[in-house]
């Protein structure tokens, strides 16, 4: 046994310096935040089946089954090629927010905490009397993404964000309270702005237009979408292309606040080797 480990040893020593370790930690790194880049979009699906088609393809290799490999190692090129094609808005997504260097951040980071908490709170009651009104809405907050393609397609407000203006805007009978309103830090930037549709199928057909706008917005961006149901008065909130309804003002307010001034982690207790062994 030792004899086996001390060649294992001097065969990794031999073969694996630094700069095989950088190249490992490097590769694991970009993985993982291809991985969280993906995370809570419909690419995730097709790249579990490129996992499976990949497994097969090595399975059908060692085996061999060389009839079966070719016909697997022929249809993963097209697939790759159908993904590009079918997930345009998740990668178009992904590299946005490598250009604007938001891999690492997450968060309203041009306002201050105090800041979040105002117009937060300014949100919940919005919602709250829009919903007791049964008067619908689509409020949605800009975060890392940047919006400039929906905001061109409403009118300019440029306002601060308060009560008073969200019900102005959201009133039946005025021309932009069927739409979207667009909130950029603190200011309502636009409003009576179009949103994508959801085309997904477990969705066509259960929800109405203002929920399958807001998840279909937040299936293509980080932007968080707060929804009034004119029937009903549900507040929904969508985000990473999902939809959690029925919300209560309290529960709007906590995850609004999770999603946008997440509470910083608590330091860890380091323990010192005497304090540890008392």
């Amino acid at each position: 046994m030792t004899a086996w480990l001390k060649m294992v040893w001097e065969v990794l020593k031999d073969n694996f310096g630094i700069r095989s370790l950088v190249d490992i930690a490097l590769v694991a790194v970009s993985i993982y935040y291809v991985l969280r880049l993906l995370r809570g979009t419909r690419a995730v699906q097709l790249i579990k089946g490129l996992l499976v088609l990949g497994a097969l393809i090595a399975f059908t290799g060692v085996l061999p089954l060389s009839t079966l490999n070719w016909m697997l190692t022929q249809a993963l090129l097209p697939g790759v090629i159908a993904i590009i094609i079918l997930f345009q808005p998740e990668l178009r997504l992904a590299l946005e927010q490598i250009g604007r260097g938001h891999i690492f951040g997450a968060g309203l980071t041009a306002l201050r905490r105090e800041q979040i908490a105002r117009l937060v709170d300014e949100l919940v009651l919005s919602s709250r009397q829009l919903s007791r009104e049964r008067i619908g809405a689509l409020i949605v907050i800009e975060r890392q993404v940047g919006l400039n393609d929906v905001v061109q397609t409403g009118r300019r407000v440029d306002g601060l964000a308060s009560v008073d203006l969200l019900r102005t805007i959201f009133h039946p009978g005025t021309p932009l309270h069927d739409l979207a309103a667009v909130i950029r830090g603190e200011r309502v930037v636009a409003a009576g702005c179009l949103l994508p549709l959801a085309e997904r199928r477990d969705v066509r057909g259960m929800l109405g237009t203002r929920h399958r706008a807001a998840l279909g917005l937040s299936e293509t961006t980080d932007a968080v979408v707060i929804v009034v149901s004119e029937e009903t008065g549900a507040v929904s909130l969508a985000v990473d292309g999902r939809l959690y309804g029925n919300l209560t003002p309290d529960n709007v307010k906590q995850r609004l606040l999770g999603i946008l001034a997440p509470a910083p982690s608590a330091p860890r207790l380091r323990l010192g080797r005497r304090e540890h062994a008392d």
